[in-house]
């Protein structure tokens, strides 16, 4: 995969992805940016969950079932000193539906430990946990 970033002045980048989708990025403007696209950071908070999503709704319908509802909370701890890397990122899945706690364990798991790209290309710890239908789940994921 190829991408061209491009400096927009000041702090401001953007890019096109291969896709054809635009992506913007700033700083805050305490530090000489002005606020007009996401932090880098929340960027790549925002990959590893919608990339361990994308699994989980695909592993679930293989499995034929289908959530009537599914939401992601993420938490991400930053290291104090420079380059302040993630050191711990947890993500709290959040579905409703008629769906058995084993299948869902089964496909975060497989998401987490195999498939997600994004979180294999960190070297953040990557910690899970779920509720169905508000439930929060008892198994480890």
């Amino acid at each position: 995969m190829d991408l061209t970033i491009n400096w927009n002045q000041k702090m401001a980048f953007s890019s096109e992805t291969p896709s054809g989708h635009e992506i913007k990025m700033d700083a805050a403007p305490e530090i000489g940016g002005e606020n007009t696209g996401a932090r880098p950071t929340e960027l790549l908070l925002n990959a590893v969950a919608g990339c361990t999503g994308i699994d989980i709704i695909s592993i679930l319908t293989k499995m034929r079932l289908e959530p009537t509802s599914f939401k992601m909370e993420v938490h991400g701890d930053r290291a104090d000193d420079h380059p302040k890397k993630f050191t711990d990122i947890h993500i709290h899945y959040a579905l409703e539906g008629d769906l058995p706690e084993d299948k869902v364990v089964r496909a975060i798991t497989l998401s987490k430990d195999k498939y997600c790209s994004v979180s294999h290309s960190l070297s953040a710890n990557l910690t899970a946990s779920y509720s169905i239908n508000g439930v929060k789940g008892e198994k480890s994921v």
